[in-house]
């Protein structure tokens, strides 16, 4: 556990002051703006804020209009990183209500990124009644179309200002939300990946299986490099023998083989270098309820190129809280190109990805608890 971790003094209801109503996007303000939102842009209107000292630990939770932040030039979290975030969604619930999607799991993983940079842990219990409160005052935000969503974006980050090299001893968690659709175009379109050899997302003992915007920045130039070679999306490599396949954008990865009435879906092993994705762990579960095998094997480059040339390799697709599944047609490299599937998209990612947003949406009995329903 967290050395850091307090009792907050947060668990009291929170201090909510909405948009007053005159001030409030018109229906169909909103509506225009939510019709084709892409990712990221149409932020809703309300925000939540706490913060964490070392003499009060985790207080002052409010809900508040969206607005900008103020920060001093000399605050932590700007000069030295200690920056951690998540990201989940809200879904409309063939009931009428609205449905929050594994908010314990999301807590758990900031949790898990906080202690890696020295932060203070969110309790899984506050996590959640901030996720609730602003889903709760931006309900009319949360698309009824199957496939939209309420992405749901919370920032932890050092807000001390003293530059001394140390763990800060103030902190700000941050909520925001914007409405989504599809992060790439197409939903499940094959994308063309290319295998990156000269630059790796992360290395043993780094921050590879933490959440943190270092990480992403660092993905920038290899995935531009990428898409100067046609392609959608990179594929990062092993930081130590550049053969292991780990992670595709800020992806997991699945491989398919065998028949497809009984399939088995492959999965590179975390080993502290791959973000351990929720929508990961839930495809397992789900491939696991229809009956299909799943494993965690490292898989190399090469193997990849011999199974697809060979035929036995029936599929490989990603997945993410923001893309939910993708499949790959086209790998290219700096040793040539090859396809998976004829380059075609193929049955057991359209399966999965059918299977999870019929659960996230309310379409089928949600047999794991998955959903946490807002009233």
């Amino acid at each position: 556990m967290n050395h850091r971790t307090t009792t907050p003094a947060a668990a009291a209801p929170f201090d909510v002051a909405h948009v007053p109503p005159a001030d409030r996007l018109t229906t169909a303000v909103r509506t225009d703006r939510m019709r084709h939102p892409g990712f990221g842009r149409v932020l809703t209107e309300h925000m939540v804020t706490i913060r964490w000292t070392e003499d009060a630990g985790w207080h002052e939770a409010r809900l508040r209009p969206y607005q900008a932040l103020e920060f001093d030039p000399a605050t932590v979290g700007i000069h030295y990183g200690q920056i951690v975030f998540e990201g989940l969604k809200a879904y409309s619930l063939a009931d009428g209500r609205v449905g929050i999607f594994r908010p314990d799991a999301a807590a758990r993983r900031l949790q898990r990124s906080a202690t890696r940079l020295a932060m203070p842990e969110m309790p899984t219990a506050l996590f959640t009644s901030a996720v609730t409160e602003l889903v709760r005052a931006d309900r009319a935000w949360v698309p009824a179309e199957v496939g939209k969503s309420l992405y749901l974006r919370p920032v932890l980050m050092a807000t001390e200002a003293d530059l001394d090299l140390r763990p800060a001893r103030e902190y700000l968690f941050l909520l925001i939300a914007f409405v989504t659709d599809n992060f790439f175009p197409g939903e499940l379109r094959p994308r063309t990946v290319w295998v990156c050899e000269d630059h790796v997302r992360a290395a043993p003992g780094g921050t590879g299986e933490a959440k943190t915007p270092g990480n992403y920045a660092a993905s920038l130039l290899a995935q531009e490099q990428a898409r100067e070679r046609g392609c959608d999306q990179v594929v990062w490599l092993d930081a130590v023998e550049r053969r292991w396949v780990e992670e595709m954008g800020g992806m997991n990865l699945f491989f398919a083989v065998g028949p497809e009435e009984a399939p088995r879906l492959l999965t590179p092993p975390l080993r502290g270098t791959i973000l351990p994705r929720v929508t990961r762990d839930s495809l397992i579960t789900i491939a696991s309820d229809l009956g299909w095998s799943t494993s965690e094997e490292p898989i190399s480059v090469e193997q990849w190129r011999r199974w697809a040339d060979g035929g036995s390799l029936r599929e490989v697709f990603a997945c993410g809280t923001a893309a939910v599944v993708t499949p790959v047609g086209t790998v290219r490299s700096a040793a040539g190109d090859w396809t998976v599937n004829g380059g075609r998209a193929g049955p057991l990612a359209a399966r999965l990805r059918t299977a999870l947003l019929d659960v996230q949406h309310g379409l089928v009995p949600d047999r794991h608890g998955w959903m946490v329903p807002v009233g």
